[in-house]
């Protein structure tokens, strides 16, 4: 990483001086096959980028992250590479007023996700290319400007291996052993996309005729690997695909302006998905190959929503600099879900965003990174780590409540003339907040100040007084701010009142919205009301807060939480009590008897899973470790009774069948596993596929009844990529430390393994059920970090920072040598102080709740 970063105040400088007219990018991939030349294995790159400076005789720099150059040509100039190129940046002397700059590099592929990664596919031996940039990673590829703000068209062309296809931004075709494709309109370094290998591709259309008469067609296309093609269920991206488009065309009057619209689902990818127009790449895990739940198919929806939703916001519209990423990631964010409701099959979509995407805003948001939603970039390694539950989550929760504030029609109205204003160019805040104020007729800059520009997440509490005759005489909702992040914001806000009903169901019979922005809001329209069981306060989910409750409906939803018949109310208060349990205000003993009494209830399927995932957590982070083996029999008790009961061949079985192997560790649990796995045993409608064997296989492998052996038949029997992964995962979570030893070698000590094998190993690595064998490596931690974010890639750095730290010491020792090695590296990396410190208040954190646990226990 030294040397490739690139600071704020470098980009406004260069943005000031230069303009680009545009890109002729030709890439030479015909190396990716055969044997290799030594490492890193390069390619050839060739671009040739036309642009202007206004002030001639100025200097200023090129990006580029290359192995080496062959040549520099400023204006009919060769420069010699060894003076000009210091592995990642091009040194620009004395432009002319209009300048023409090729460059003849060789470009390494990747192996970690970023830039151009190659994957070798061990099915068939298939090799598989594609490019992922954002912020920063097209300088790996091709020489460039590389900051959103200095957009221009481009032209590719790529030489490949015979037999191969290649897909761009544009609509390409091959002739002479060349692929050259069509000009792009001006968009940023970062969406720019290749995409080449023996890939297997499905094509539709989709056609459009607005009210003037104009048609609109834009050719679709969808691929992946070979041989993920037998589960590719291409009619139903395809069907997502022509609903977003009919409701982005419907809301946003402004027609889709790339051209065609591919989507590529390829290997070992990093992120969920990333919005190259034309060209949209996705990870691959979103084609399923074994029976997954609704939940799945709906995340994937929101997904292709999302980034959809990117091809206005954010690609035909960029934000300047990477302060204002949320100017798309939260709208698009939004979109996903309003679109999913409102085009889609997924019409409860916005139970999933109150209980699972605002749970990731809610954890980011009190770590000590959280940050105002417009938040401070110095730099890139700054921006790679604001793709954070902030920048998403947060931001399009608060977008939610700007809906309720200033009314769909406007807040639409207001993108509208977005759009139109700003087409191929780049805003700020500002610029935003001009359109809404305009549209809604409100002043948006308070909103603005108290909702993007500051940190934190309030708390709504209800304060209830009944008189003489049982009614409500005052509700007040009472707002509380975080002595870190003091700030009190208005929050539009629906109460709703429920109590129970002759039959025993839980349903709301009041509801009142109003505006709370005082430190004590009185709802007058709710006095008179007859006592309620429970009080809701922020019903609807309107606003970003944490919900807090009264005694009396702790008490209610204690004992009748399964008793709401309204899933979205259902889901909030799951998501309050949740949050309750990680500020150490619940026992976590307490949750999981809830998860335990009332899962098996919910008929949210989403929901379900979300529980199962919190239940599991409580028990590994927040409860007092004495209590872990009890409440882990118990969760495993409930687990199988559920998965019994449930109805053959549901999804709610299968959902119940994958968290009994979660929290599977007794040997008469252990013993089932196995048994399900060999066939000796069946539970009626459970389809045992290949996805779920190996949801079994773990368990099996980190508690020593499943070998290296087993694992390996497994393998020949699924001997694909994802086969590949699972075995990795399955063998470093072994209960041996030789086998902890080899992983951490593995990923700390060398760089031989792809992005995916090394976030296996690292998954398979730390097992709840080894925190004795794994100890002696929180110290090795803290020795090794520096180094490895020196040396690796930023991305393979994030993950062994985040994922190998000694969490599951969860012991004050490990919190007192986190804060040593804070204190001793207060110059080390900002990026790499920041997941240290995000680390140690996780950490700390679990040792609060534990506290809790541990008092509860006692009383």
């Amino acid at each position: 990483m030294p040397g490739e970063n690139l600071s704020r105040d470098e980009a406004r400088e260069r943005a000031a001086l230069l303009s680009v007219d545009g890109y002729e990018v030709s890439l030479d991939l015909r190396s990716a096959v055969g044997d290799g030349e030594g490492e890193p294995r390069t390619f050839r790159s060739v671009t040739t980028i036309r642009f202007r400076c206004n002030e001639p005789g100025a200097s200023s720099f090129a990006d580029l992250v290359a192995p080496s150059v062959t040549s520099v040509s400023l204006n009919g100039r060769d420069l010699d590479p060894g003076q000009v190129f210091d592995g990642s940046r091009i040194a620009l002397e004395d432009l002319a007023a209009e300048n023409e700059l090729v460059v003849d590099a060789q470009c390494a592929y990747s192996r970690t996700g970023e830039g151009m990664h190659r994957f070798v596919d061990p099915e068939d031996g298939e090799v598989y290319l594609y490019t992922q940039y954002e912020p920063a990673d097209s300088r790996r590829v091709f020489a460039n400007f590389e900051q959103p703000d200095l957009k221009a068209p481009y032209r590719f062309e790529v030489r490949a291996p015979e037999g191969w296809t290649v897909w761009s931004n544009g609509a390409g075709e091959p002739a002479d052993g060349v692929w050259r494709f069509a000009e792009t309109k001006p968009i940023s370094t970062y969406i720019t996309c290749v995409v080449a290998g023996p890939y297997h591709y499905v094509t539709d259309s989709y056609e459009r005729v607005f009210e003037d008469g104009t048609k609109l067609e834009i050719p679709l296309g969808a691929m992946c690997r070979k041989g993920l093609a037998p589960h590719f269920d291409s009619d139903d991206v395809f069907l997502v695909t022509k609903q977003g488009l009919d409701f982005f065309h419907d809301h946003f009057d402004y027609p889709y302006p790339f051209g065609k619209y591919d989507q590529a689902f390829v290997p070992e990818y990093n992120l969920g998905a990333m919005e190259n127009p034309g060209l949209v790449t996705f990870r691959e895990e979103y084609i399923f190959r074994g029976k997954v739940t609704q939940a799945s198919y709906e995340a994937r929806a929101n997904v292709i929503l999302h980034e959809m939703a990117h091809m206005w916001f954010g690609d035909l519209v960029t934000m300047e600099w990477w302060d204002d990423l949320w100017l798309k990631e939260s709208f698009a964010d939004f979109m996903g879900t309003f679109a999913n409701v409102g085009a889609t099959r997924f019409k409860d979509a916005w139970i999933t965003f109150a209980n699972r995407r605002k749970a990731w805003a809610y954890r980011a948001d009190q770590l000590p990174s959280t940050h105002p939603i417009t938040a401070d970039i110095r730099d890139l390694e700054d921006a790679k780590l604001n793709f954070d539950g902030i920048t998403y989550a947060k931001g399009a929760s608060v977008l939610k409540q700007l809906v309720a504030y200033v009314g769909q029609d406007a807040f639409l109205e207001g993108a509208r003339r977005y759009f139109k204003r700003h087409a191929y160019g780049n805003t700020r805040l500002g610029d935003l907040l001009s359109v809404l104020g305009e549209t809604s007729g409100r002043d948006m800059s308070a909103w603005a100040r108290s909702w993007l520009q500051t940190a934190g997440v309030n708390s709504l509490t209800p304060q209830v007084l009944l008189d003489a005759q049982g009614r409500v005489a005052e509700l007040a909702v009472v707002q509380e701010a975080p002595e870190s992040h003091p700030e009190e914001r208005p929050h539009r806000i629906a109460v709703g009142l429920y109590r129970r009903t002759p039959e025993g169901a839980l349903e709301r019979y009041a509801r009142v919205e109003t505006d709370a922005h005082e430190p004590r809001t009185v709802v007058a329209d709710l006095a008179g009301a007859e006592a309620p069981d429970l009080v809701l306060v922020n019903d609807d989910d309107l606003t970003y807060c944490k919900i807090r409750f009264d005694d009396t409906s702790l008490t209610t939803l204690k004992e009748h939480l399964g008793a709401l018949t309204d899933p979205l109310a259902r889901a909030l208060c799951w998501s309050a009590l949740w949050n309750m349990t990680r500020d150490a205000l619940l026992p976590a003993r307490d949750f999981v008897g809830l998860v335990l009494r009332f899962a098996g209830r919910e008929s949210d399927i989403g929901v379900l899973q979300m529980l199962h995932a919190w239940a599991n957590s409580a028990l590994v982070h927040y409860a007092a470790p004495e209590w872990r083996r009890t409440g882990g029999e118990l969760l495993a008790q409930g687990a199988l009774r559920e998965l019994e009961a449930a109805e053959p061949g549901s999804e709610h079985q299968l959902a119940w069948a994958r968290f009994f192997a979660t929290v599977a560790s007794g040997e008469t649990d252990l013993a089932l596993l196995k048994r399900l796995l060999d066939g000796a045993e069946t539970i009626d409608g459970l389809e045992v596929d290949q996805e779920l064997r190996w949801a079994f296989l773990e368990p099996l492998a980190a508690h020593g009844v499943a070998d290296e052996s087993v694992l390996a038949a497994e393998l020949a029997r699924d001997d694909t990529a994802s086969g590949k992964r699972h075995q990795v995962r399955c063998l470093a979570a072994r209960p041996s430390a030789a086998v902890k030893a080899q992983a951490w070698a593995q990923v700390v000590e060398s760089d031989a393994l792809s992005n995916a094998l090394v976030e296996a190993t690292i998954a398979g690595f730390g097992q709840p059920s080894q925190r004795e064998l794994t100890a002696p490596y929180a110290e090795k931690y803290f020795t090794v970090i520096e180094r490895v974010w020196r040396e690796r890639s930023i991305q393979i750095g994030m993950d062994v920072v985040r994922g190998l730290f000694p969490a599951l010491q969860d012991r004050p020792e490990t919190l007192g040598a986190t804060d040593a090695w804070l204190q001793a590296h207060r110059d080390a990396a900002p990026a790499l102080r920041r997941l240290v410190l995000e680390a140690r208040d996780d950490l700390a954190r679990a040792l609060r709740a534990q506290e809790c646990d541990v008092t509860a226990a006692n009383d």
